[in-house]
């Protein structure tokens, strides 16, 4: 099975809203694929790109999970799920800090067995109320090529939709390309469907120019972007789901 390393997804992410109303947007962005094995060779290597210290793009242990060590935590939840196996190689892809700043709504970690195999996936997911949370699913052996996974919602995401939702996820695990789509249901159906797709180029400091070029303020984007779209639903009229705080 070939070995995936580090590297740079460019795509699109697209959120269609299904019902009450009908709303869509698009909008154009990067993500980071690394493997955390990697990260200080890639911190010492690039000059453009850090861990856990400041520089143009970086990647805080802070960011995620429980603040400890990326690979630490992710090999803690894994062997929580009895998913130990899983733990060879980690792969994340998300968003870097740029100019210090992300939010990242989704990070995903593709998590691999000594033989290669994708043996799971962990889901963070963050919200705007500084909270995180976490979905450990196992991957089914006969089932690495389109990958399909399902899981009760138990994290509060948006105003605008419902705690009592299904996830349904469909990923193209990463290589040439990547893809990560979320359907959402509720329980008379479909009510939104969000997805990443990607292409893949290397990491490298071509790659790091040509991100601050293009996307210097994607981050600030993102969490702007989110806030927008939120008055848009309001105006609609879209029914309101207060936040309430994430059990500790």
């Amino acid at each position: 099975m070939e070995k995936i390393g580090s590297g740079i997804y460019w795509g699109r992410v697209i959120h269609q809203r299904i019902k009450p109303k009908h709303h869509k947007l698009v909008y154009k962005v990067f993500s980071f694929l690394v493997d955390l094995d990697e990260l200080a060779n890639l911190s010492t290597k690039f000059i453009l790109f850090s861990y856990n210290a400041p520089s143009l793009f970086s990647i805080y242990d802070r960011d995620h999970g429980d603040g400890r060590s990326l690979r630490v935590w992710v090999e803690s939840i894994l062997e929580d799920s009895n998913l130990s196996k899983s733990a060879d190689r980690i792969l994340m892809l998300g968003y870097p800090r740029i100019f210090g700043y992300v939010f990242n709504p989704l990070t995903a970690f593709f998590c691999y067995n000594s033989d290669g195999r994708l043996g799971a996936i962990v889901y963070e997911v963050h919200n705007t109320h500084k909270e995180r949370h976490w979905y450990v699913l196992p991957v089914d052996k006969d089932n690495v090529k389109l990958i399909k996974q399902t899981c009760s919602k138990e994290f509060y995401v948006s105003p605008f939709l419902p705690m009592d939702c299904i996830y349904a996820f469909k990923v193209l695990p990463p290589n040439k390309t990547v893809k990560i789509t979320i359907n959402e249901r509720d329980t008379d159906g479909p009510v939104l469907s969000a997805a990443f797709t990607g292409m893949r180029s290397p990491f490298n400091s071509f790659g790091l120019i040509k991100a601050a070029l293009l996307y210097p303020f994607m981050t600030l984007k993102v969490i702007v972007g989110i806030h927008f779209e939120a008055l848009i639903l309001f105006l609609k009229r879209v029914p309101y789901f207060p936040h309430k705080a994430k059990d500790c």
